[in-house]
């Protein structure tokens, strides 16, 4: 869809404080943006991550779907991160306080992945490509 100017994933969060604190640490930078109700991370020129606290959206989406907070803990999405380093992420992720999923190991698509949940359950991924 070559429309798509610009991609943000907005997480939907249980503590926005909290979160915020995680994933600053887990991209080693500030929000660049960070109001009640929404943080924004810029992760690169055409992608942004959004943390939205559960009570913000579910006023937006009234009854019309379950109350998000119906869903904390519960895996609802992947953030798959190419990344330089596969090692120095995986330990930082541990040092952030992500939980551990699954050990860096080599996939049968042709990434090396390591997996981690936030303390909301999204999941966290790191790769590198195999040569």
């Amino acid at each position: 869809m070559k429309q798509i100017r610009h991609i943000e994933t907005i997480l939907y969060v249980s503590d926005q404080q909290a979160s915020t604190a995680f994933y600053t640490a887990l991209f080693r930078q500030a929000p660049d943006l960070n109001v009640p109700g929404m943080t924004e991370f810029n992760l690169s020129d055409r992608c942004k991550l959004g943390l939205m606290p559960n009570k913000g959206i579910a006023k937006i989406l009234k009854d019309k779907t379950p109350h998000p907070d119906e869903g904390n803990g519960i895996p609802r999405c992947e953030l798959y991160f190419h990344v330089e380093n596969i090692q120095f992420e995986h330990e930082n992720a541990l040092k952030c306080g992500a939980t551990p999923i699954s050990p860096i190991e080599d996939r049968d698509w042709g990434d090396k992945v390591c997996y981690f949940a936030d303390m909301d359950g999204h999941i966290i991924a790191f790769a590198e490509k195999l040569n």
